[in-house]
């Protein structure tokens, strides 16, 4: 469960184990009618690929993050094992390269293609069936039998460092240009996705405060409600988006930690950023603030809460600039504050 940077849902599945045992929680069954919390702007579906961009200039060998070096001879066949790295090779203009994808890979263009994972861990069977000239994968790709089946078949694999914030945009797009022999394209992807950025946060309200925003994951249904810490991967955008991360400032160092009363209150988050489909899992806004602790925080009080799409929040790739202009328009609705 990684990312979901990219990316969360791979990384958080030990978390979630531990979570489902620390903690009783349960959630409400039914989703509020009369919720007040702010209605998010929506990122595009789509991604937006690049045009114009020239045919891979192939063979190539490059590093990849496992230490590894890999040669990669053709890119006809392209395996992404995460919705954010499908999400790059797609933008970089060659999605029609791609003959499979993560579960986690939920954007209209990649909606057709077999899915070869199965709750989030990779099945080498499946991948191999599709003789792929590439996989691309994740540091937290596995599990490491079937990854190791995938190289033991002769397919090369190329791992990404995770997208851990913002500056990490730039070197994944660059990691897997470079290896599909479309460096160019990678740079002007670079670019385009900083630029587009760099403007969101130019159009942040002047003068607002810095309001705290506790990141929560939560899945209801399977009683786990966790409050993220410094390493969750949300810090970057609340920062940027002009936030201070209230569960990494309140001394959470794990990236996720069970919800208790008392971390709420010492978080104290004057809004709470959430992913959609965690916050219908508890039954909406109403249900949210019916988990223990949460009602008596400022932004329980003001039901003040910013959803955003599980598939993108954490990707920290071509679309993030869509994710932050959500978050700050949902953030500063009622202006600056």
């Amino acid at each position: 469960m990684r990312r979901l940077r990219t990316q969360l849902a791979t990384a958080l599945v030990s978390v979630l184990a531990l979570a489902l045992t620390t903690t009783g929680c349960e959630g409400p069954a039914e989703a509020s009618a009369a919720a007040t919390t702010t209605v998010p702007s929506p990122v595009a579906d789509r991604v937006e690929p690049l045009t114009d961009t020239a045919a891979p200039r192939l063979p190539v060998t490059v590093e990849s993050a496992d230490g590894r070096k890999v040669t990669v001879r053709k890119a006809r066949r392209i395996v992404p094992l995460s919705g954010s790295l499908s999400e790059i090779v797609f933008t970089l203009g060659l999605g029609d390269r791609v003959v499979a994808r993560d579960v986690t890979a939920t954007f209209e263009q990649a909606g057709n293609l077999p899915v070869v994972t199965r709750n989030h861990d990779v099945s080498a069977e499946s991948v191999l069936s599709l003789a792929p000239d590439l996989v691309i994968a994740e540091t937290a790709s596995g599990p490491r039998e079937a990854m190791d089946q995938i190289r033991a078949a002769g397919a090369p694999v190329l791992v990404v460092d995770p997208a851990k914030g913002l500056d990490d945009v730039g070197p994944r797009i660059r990691a897997v240009a470079g290896a599909l022999g479309v460096p160019a394209a990678g740079t002007r992807l670079t670019r385009r996705s900083q630029d587009r950025i760099a403007a969101v946060r130019k159009a942040i309200p002047a003068h607002a405060d810095h309001p705290r925003v506790a990141f929560l994951y939560l899945r209801g249904s399977a009683s786990v409600y966790l409050i993220g810490g410094a390493g969750s991967g949300a810090t970057s955008l609340v920062e940027a988006a002009g936030g201070i991360d209230a569960g990494a400032d309140s001394g959470l160092t794990k990236d996720f930690t069970a919800i208790t009363t008392e971390a709420l209150a010492k978080a104290a988050p004057d809004a709470i950023l959430v992913m959609s489909k965690g916050l219908e899992s508890v039954g909406g806004l109403d249900g949210l603030v019916k988990i223990p602790g949460i009602a008596q925080t400022p932004a329980g009080m003001e039901r003040r809460v910013v959803a955003i799409e599980d598939g993108v929040l954490l990707n920290y790739g071509p679309r993030t600039d869509q994710v932050l202009r959500s978050i700050v328009a949902q953030l500063y609705a009622d202006g600056a504050r």
